[in-house]
């Protein structure tokens, strides 16, 4: 153990990460609530499967649509500021959503309105949240804070949908309500959290197309940085895709749809076990190793779910193949957020979003289609061998083999 870390503060008593992360705790639990909520409120009321489509891709396309504009202006403004703004337009939309409900009058058009307003906060508010967690955690921590908030999401994304649940079987708009609550407390919380000052520009926003480009070309020529975003857009890909295969294989093997409930859950469980325990691996695991170890392990257990048709299995399954995620997500975020100097972090959180969110999407419907083309059991190989083969070249990938590599910032930033 180094004297930095001895004279180091553990992160439970640093003041505004535990404000910040108590705060958007409350927020994720909210928000996912009101995601299960907002589909089965739409279906409540038109009957219309596509009217629920609507309402949740107008969520999705404004947050990819403001992802790269966001990450810039994030770089341009004060970040707290930015995330206080944003809990303040999320909780008018969520009010009037509310209101509409309890009065009768909502409707798909207004729905989606208030649906695009969450997305495009949160296109604004992580890469700020991103961005002033580099500067509040020490970087002795940076890598417990980025595992620490992934279990965050995790238990939040859990808890949220069984409330969300819960909360519509009493009433159409508690969840909306939940999720009006949870910002409010979030906004409050921000309010005390710290952030040290940074220069804030006022550049007119005719440059803002040039400022996204020069956070794209510094971050391309970052091999380090280029390499793990890919590694992050496979792992995405390809786990996502291999969900959907095992949820059809399991329908269409008979599995009781409680048993299929059980089995998504368990991999918000292996999430969370995994993600308390990513700080110990991170500091144990050379980065190759947490980034290359958890291709090995999707693409070992991968085909496992072929010979196993119980829903509980195929939930054990899922959660030992998330274990080892977080370990990778936070040695990829924490040495690209040191890589990336503080004047760029938005547009690097902004890309990663969009290149994530891509890969997430995609993902699915190579899914659906290869389910759809070929038996489930020889889908699930083909994604077993897709694995395979990111794994492998993740394995000899000389970038990644020698990752981090150096830290210094020699070029001039933008």
């Amino acid at each position: 153990m180094t004297t930095s870390e001895v004279d180091t503060p553990s992160l439970a008593r640093n003041r505004d990460f535990t404000l910040l992360w108590v705060g958007q705790g409350a927020a994720e639990i909210g928000f996912s609530a009101s995601t299960l909520a907002f589909p089965l409120v739409v279906l409540a009321l038109t009957g219309s499967a596509a009217a629920s489509g609507l309402v949740l891709a107008a969520d999705a396309v404004a947050q990819a649509a403001l992802a790269l504009p966001g990450g810039a202006l994030v770089d341009r403004w004060n970040r707290r500021r930015v995330m206080l703004a944003c809990e303040i337009a999320q909780v008018l939309a969520l009010t009037s959503l509310v209101a509409a409900l309890l009065l009768g009058v909502a409707g798909v058009a207004h729905m989606a309105v208030v649906a695009a307003v969450l997305g495009g906060c949160r296109a604004l508010f992580e890469p700020a949240e991103d961005a002033i967690l580099a500067a509040i955690v020490p970087e002795a921590q940076l890598a417990t804070a980025v595992a620490t908030n992934s279990a965050r999401s995790s238990v939040g994304q859990m808890a949220g949908t069984a409330l969300g649940g819960v909360l519509f079987g009493v009433t159409r708009w508690a969840p909306f309500l939940l999720d009006l609550v949870t910002h409010v407390f979030a906004f409050t919380t921000l309010l005390f959290v710290r952030a040290p000052a940074r220069e804030t520009t006022r550049a007119p926003l005719r440059h803002l197309g040039r400022e996204i480009g020069e956070g794209l070309r510094w971050l391309w020529q970052r091999r380090e940085i280029r390499m793990t975003t890919g590694c992050a857009v496979a792992l995405n890909f390809f786990f996502a895709a291999y969900y959907l295969v095992v949820v059809v294989l399991a329908q269409r093997r008979g599995i009781p749809a409680g048993e299929i409930g059980v089995m998504a859950a368990m991999l918000g469980v292996g999430g969370v076990v995994g993600a308390l325990l990513a700080p110990w691996l991170h500091r144990r695991l050379t980065p190759h190793v947490a980034i290359a170890g958890v291709f090995w392990a999707l693409a070992a257990l991968s085909p496992l779910a072929v010979p196993v048709d119980n829903g509980y299995l195929l939930g054990v399954l899922f959660a030992l193949m998330a274990l080892l995620a977080p370990t990778a997500n936070t040695t990829i975020i924490t040495h690209q957020l040191l890589l990336t100097p503080d004047e760029l972090r938005g547009r690097l959180s902004g890309t990663l979003n969009v290149a994530i969110g891509a890969a997430a999407a995609a993902g699915p419907a190579l899914g659906g289609l290869l389910a759809q083309a070929v038996t489930p059991t020889t889908a699930v190989l083909v994604c077993a061998v897709g694995m395979t083969v990111a794994a492998l070249a993740v394995t000899v990938n000389p970038t990644l083999r020698h990752y981090p590599g150096r830290t210094e910032r020699e070029e001039p930033t933008p």
